[in-house]
């Protein structure tokens, strides 16, 4: 049954079931016959049709073939895209053979990409979408590509997404005859900074895009995470052994888990939770039990703002938030987080031997944003062009995020309304943060919802949801569901009734 307010398909069924009616029945071209396709700057390296269950991933170590075991027919077009001298651009377009639902989905990367996104793919076929993903450029989900290759890192800032979304849409153009209604991007992480970069740098592109945990403000962002793995590890007494994060993480949730009124291990509003550390101190030696006073610091460091110890200014917002506590060892573990010490390797100092033990704050954070010149930084607040053509920019962002900081996504969303005023929000722009949700999903959080149901609800009717209906499961069954509400509201117990059930809460400011 459809809630008020809620994202439903129910909508849809009657449109998805004409679209299926005229998808299917005659196809411009055989899958085959794509091989000869010419397309600028493209070369067409496969064009198979793929059984419905046959699919396998083709790499080892990659997605379980089991994920795969339910995929419709599709046809399947490999593709490699040279916009430069040294572009290498893998792509792969999958359109399904029966069903097409006449739209067009992109999926995006994590980390450094330098592979195609299968899981991805997959689930836009199952939904009757054609779909799209590349590899960005390069091979492997590391930056050691970069050095010598300064072409190749303009493809993996953006120009890949680019030329992927132009070439599949004449692919999908070929193979059915006719050009999709709508064009859609979905991704999290690095696939929601290429979602942004796209809106804001390519706004033809896509009609609809769904960035989550967003990797905006890239090299700051870098940059920040060595920055507080270091100062984690300024002294032997300061950094904070995995052993104790379940000890911090419960003092949170006792300062601050019934502020919104249900206990229920989740935190709703972070940002209302004045947690000090210090109240863990030791009043003795050292123990599990508690922290020690530069632990202490250490964890107070977390939470607040990183600032370039040259200028005071600030680099980045607090990287975590009250409740990630369990996910510290990412950023504040053994040592940084490899994505940061690569960029420092391969980006910054182009020396693959170079040593995080080596960073220096005062030198190597201007050092390191100069090196990227606003490549991979670039974050534009103004979608003025992009919201012109109707386009549609749906956020999400899980509190307890424990590797990209839910305030990159809190601060881009400000800074747009900044610069084209409130108007934009529910008709071009929104925001959905998710308590309890870890990176792009996990944690105690509701963090399963249909992104595309929401997006898709958005372009029909032009007025973001007023809330989606997201569910926590355990074992793949639902033992709880909330609403996510357009930020900054968030979901309020109404005082009666099962805390774990959506229709329980409503959506008002904080």
């Amino acid at each position: 049954m459809k809630r008020a307010g809620l994202v439903s398909f129910v909508g849809f069924f009657p449109i998805l079931a004409m679209l299926s009616l005229t998808a299917s029945p005659g196809l411009a071209a055989s899958c085959e016959s794509l091989a000869s396709l010419k397309l600028p700057n493209t070369t067409i390296t496969s064009a198979n049709t793929v059984a419905a269950g046959a699919f396998t991933p083709p790499t080892a170590g990659g997605p379980a073939a089991s994920q795969f075991s339910t995929l419709p027919g599709f046809c399947r077009v490999g593709a490699v895209l040279a916009p430069s001298s040294d572009s290498d651009i893998k792509i792969e377009v999958w359109l399904p053979v029966s069903g097409w639902n006449g739209k067009f989905q992109a999926v995006g990367n994590g980390g450094f990409a330098g592979v195609i996104s299968y899981p991805a793919l997959a689930a836009a076929v199952k939904a009757g979408y054609a779909s799209a993903s590349t590899d960005t450029g390069h091979q492997g989900n590391t930056a050691a590509f970069a050095i010598g290759h300064p072409e190749k890192v303009i493809d993996f800032a953006d120009r890949a997404v680019h030329e992927m979304a132009v070439q599949a849409k004449s692919i999908v153009n070929a193979y059915y005859g006719y050009a999709p209604s709508l064009s859609f991007w979905n991704g999290c992480s690095q696939g929601g900074r290429q979602g942004i970069t796209e809106a804001a740098k390519y706004p033809s592109d896509f009609d609809g895009i769904v960035a989550g945990a967003s990797g905006i403000y890239w090299m700051r962002l870098l940059v920040a995470r060595m920055a507080i793995n270091v100062f984690a590890h300024r002294s032997e007494e300061s950094y904070i052994p995995p052993t104790k994060y379940a000890l911090v993480h419960e003092a949170v949730l006792k300062a601050c888990d019934a502020l919104d009124g249900v206990k229920d291990g989740v935190i709703e509003n972070p940002t209302v939770c004045h947690f000090d550390p210090k109240v863990l101190v030791c009043k003795g030696a050292d123990s599990p039990n508690c922290l020690t006073a530069a632990q202490a610091q250490t964890a107070r460091a977390v939470y607040s703002p990183v600032k370039n110890p040259k200028t005071g200014a600030e680099l980045m917002p607090s990287l975590l938030q009250p409740g990630s506590e369990l996910g510290w060892s990412i950023l504040a573990g053994p040592e940084p987080i490899r994505y940061a010490t690569e960029t420092f390797q391969y980006l910054v100092f182009k020396d693959a031997n170079w040593d995080w033990h080596r960073f220096n704050p005062p030198t190597d954070i201007d050092l390191a944003l100069k090196a990227d010149n606003g490549l991979l930084e670039f974050t534009e607040p103004n979608l003025k062009p992009f919201f012109d053509r109707g386009g549609k920019l749906l956020m999400y962002h899980g509190w307890a995020d424990p590797q990209v900081t839910p305030m990159n996504s809190i601060n881009y969303f400000n800074d747009v309304i900044r610069k084209l005023g409130p108007g934009v929000v529910g008709k071009f722009i929104e925001l959905y943060m998710v308590p309890g949700m870890n990176h792009c999903g996990g944690g105690p959080g509701t963090d399963t919802f249909d992104k595309m149901a929401a997006i898709e609800q958005w372009v029909a009717d032009g007025t973001a949801p007023k809330q989606i209906l997201a569910s926590h499961l355990i074992n793949g069954t639902v033992d709880r569901t909330r609403p996510l509400c357009p930020y900054p509201q968030v979901a309020a117990y109404k005082g009666t009734g099962n805390t774990d059930d959506a229709a329980n809460f409503i959506c008002k400011a904080p």
